[in-house]
């Protein structure tokens, strides 16, 4: 008797289905880079006032310059990505950021650091939306869990930006920026071979996945509703992880009067399960379903952000392990979740995720140390707490697994 063998397909997935796990981890690898040399950028403020005689305001502006460069244009470059791919976008921006850092590093002027931080903002802006394409080309049908993958290495590298200045900015001075210029184009070596894998197999791959896409996308007036609500998660989502990356060193330090090296382990162990929740959000939304992770993340969030600011030091450590890795686990779902919403703007959809969540930390970092100054530590984070009930809204999101199996009925 025969047995007819299973067609290949049942066996493995088709070659357009399969994760490049190399590519994710090599852009992961970029994303880290990308962002530890972002964060050089604030170590150097010290030096920009005692060097060049810079006041607050003039630094302050050179922080608005970054910002604005490094998230509003990033969805416009992500569109134009999406009308016009290039495979060396991604190199090419790498080397706005290496720019950026030599100038810096030999700064004599308030205009030459102005130019080299909107050169690094530019750097970023390229490289973010650009990067989370390739994330979503090489996924598979892994959607999340390459998006998780590329997110931690930013995680990571916004976590190492600061020892890096400790020990060699703070060390050797201004001009030690121009060594980090090694970094860049280090990544500008692995984006290069990226971009060919980009432009060999990628392209391919992101259109075979847009048509599958556009099959179950819902209307475009549930699309645009749907990306409304997510840009509001975002808020709640940023505003409420910038009141403790800002600030719980010092809530704990007044509350409970613990050392510094004391507060600085219980913000270590915060970032830590930020790091860790980054991680397995994406996977997590890949088997139960997307817009579920983001109403368990942000809204299940809720009663411990409440009891947060009425517990003892101890509790108050668990809670904020707790909080950052339900909440740090609702980013990649939503990313992939908008992704799916808007078939073929793979990009924009990116910058504009990436960028709001980059320009509303800082705006809510500024609002939230002017209610620090005005009316104390302890009162952000009570307003704060309420902050995650707005994930109440995750529940207006289209049902996407829903207009799957209508398409596939």
């Amino acid at each position: 008797m025969l047995v007819r063998a299973p067609a290949p397909s049942a066996i493995t997935p088709p070659p357009m289905q399969k994760t490049a796990f190399g590519v994710i981890f090599a852009i992961s690898l970029c994303h880290l880079l990308n962002d530890m040399m972002q964060m050089l950028l604030p170590a150097i403020y010290p030096n920009l006032a005692s060097g060049l005689g810079l006041s607050l305001g003039q630094i302050g502006v050179v922080t608005l310059v970054y910002q604005v460069t490094a998230s509003i244009l990033q969805p416009v470059i992500g569109l134009y990505a999406d009308r016009r791919p290039a495979p060396l976008a991604l190199p090419g921006g790498t080397l706005f950021s290496l720019a950026g850092l030599l100038i810096l590093s030999g700064a004599h002027s308030y205009w030459m650091v102005l130019a080299g931080a909107s050169l690094l903002g530019v750097g970023s802006s390229i490289f973010h939306p650009e990067a989370s394409r390739v994330a979503r080309m090489a996924a598979g049908r892994r959607n999340g869990l390459s998006q998780s993958i590329f997110q931690v290495g930013g995680n990571t590298g916004s976590a190492l930006g600061p020892l890096a200045a400790a020990l060699v900015v703070v060390r050797w001075g201004q001009s030690s920026l121009a060594y980090f210029a090694l970094l860049a184009l280090l990544s500008c070596a692995i984006l290069w071979k990226v971009g060919q894998w980009y432009r060999d197999h990628g392209l391919a791959r992101l259109a075979h996945g847009r048509k599958k896409l556009e099959q179950i996308a819902p209307l475009k007036g549930a699309a645009r509703r749907g990306i409304v609500i997510l840009l509001i998660l975002i808020f709640s989502k940023y505003v409420y992880l910038v009141s403790l990356t800002s600030y719980f060193t010092f809530y704990l330090i007044h509350r409970f009067g613990v050392s510094v090296e004391g507060a600085q382990l219980h913000l270590f162990a915060f970032l830590a399960a930020v790091a860790a929740g980054t991680v397995i959000g994406g996977p997590i939304g890949d088997r139960f379903g997307r817009k579920n992770v983001i109403c368990v993340s942000i809204l299940g969030v809720l009663p411990f952000t409440l009891l947060l600011p009425h517990v003892d030091l101890f509790w108050t450590g668990a809670l904020s392990v707790v909080i950052g890795l339900l909440l740090a686990s609702a980013f990649p779902a939503i990313v992939v979740f908008a992704q799916e919403l808007v078939p073929g703007k793979v990009g924009m959809v990116s910058g504009l995720f990436f960028g709001f969540a980059f320009g509303i930390s800082g705006i809510g970092a500024a609002l939230l140390g002017a209610v620090a100054d005005a009316y104390g530590i302890d009162v952000v984070y009570r307003i704060c707490a309420f902050l995650p009930a707005i994930g109440l809204m995750a529940a207006f999101l289209p049902d996407l697994r829903r207009h799957e199996r209508e398409a596939a009925g």
